[in-house]
């Protein structure tokens, strides 16, 4: 019992400040699990409940002041959802150990991508096939359609896969290759983050994996925070929401290969 209260206190804090960077907290919620003895298996799928139940609460409070770009939503939505849920059906083709490994990995990746914290002052002019032009929230955007799909496609594979949130990926791609301030990436990413964290938990609560008793209280807590993240966020200056990202993202990666090693020779 007390060992599920030091849990939930940690990932009330987890889900405030990684809603405030747009990842829902699905990364060190999967980290904390695993290193607090849950089988890997079991910690993405719970973290992939807690991810939907943190990323609907920041939800409301991101659309509330207009920081979700909509078609960007829905394309980028449909794509991770479906990639997603297949990441995790086919998540019991590899081992815990390789998921850590692809974990940490793809977690570098993504810090890495958003250490540059300037923004960008123009969304994009290219025009011709393969590139969508759109307006939202009195914005123009230029998204080039080929990178956009076929990142997506891939973050939501191996988010699905793992039992983390899209966000990971998704608000670098939004920012980088499409021009979306931070803020409303930020925003954006939870509408991702949600419909992507629900298809892949389905997936793997097909597998079995899914465990009420742990899961359901966690969600509680994250709720909250991720209501408490979203106001923050709204009120934080873009380049050290990038930072926050960058800096808690490598964290993660670097714990995770860690555990990974110590988990295999002990």
């Amino acid at each position: 019992m007390l060992k599920l209260v030091v849990i939930c206190a940690i990932i009330f804090v987890l889900a405030v400040v990684m809603t405030m960077a747009g990842r829902g907290g699905g990364n060190f919620y999967v980290l904390l699990l695993v290193v607090s003895g849950i089988p890997m298996h079991q910690a993405a799928t719970t973290g992939q409940f807690i991810l939907f139940m943190t990323a609907l609460s920041a939800f409301f409070v991101f659309q509330k002041n207009k920081a979700v770009v909509w078609p960007l939503a829905i394309l980028i939505g449909t794509l991770t959802a479906s990639a997603a849920f297949a990441g995790g059906y086919f998540s019991h083709w590899f081992s815990g150990f390789t998921l850590k490994i692809i974990f940490s990995g793809l977690l570098a990746i993504a810090g890495l991508m958003l250490l540059p914290i300037k923004e960008r002052g123009e969304h994009g002019t290219k025009k011709g096939f393969g590139y969508w032009r759109f307006e939202s929230g009195g914005q123009t955007y230029t998204v080039n359609l080929w990178v956009a799909v076929s990142v997506t496609l891939s973050a939501g594979f191996g988010s699905g896969m793992v039992g983390v949130s899209g966000g990971s990926f998704l608000v670098p791609l939004m920012v980088l290759a499409c021009g979306v301030p931070m803020r409303a990436a930020v925003g954006t990413a939870s509408t991702l983050i949600a419909s992507t964290a629900l298809m892949g938990f389905i997936g793997h609560t097909i597998q079995g994996d899914f465990s009420p008793a742990l899961a359901l209280p966690l969600a509680v807590v994250t709720i909250v925070g991720g209501f408490i993240g979203g106001k923050f966020a709204m009120k934080t200056k873009p380049k050290h929401l990038k930072l926050l990202f960058a800096y808690t993202t490598l964290l993660a990666a670097l714990f995770m290969v860690v555990n990974a090693f110590y988990s295999r020779v002990s």
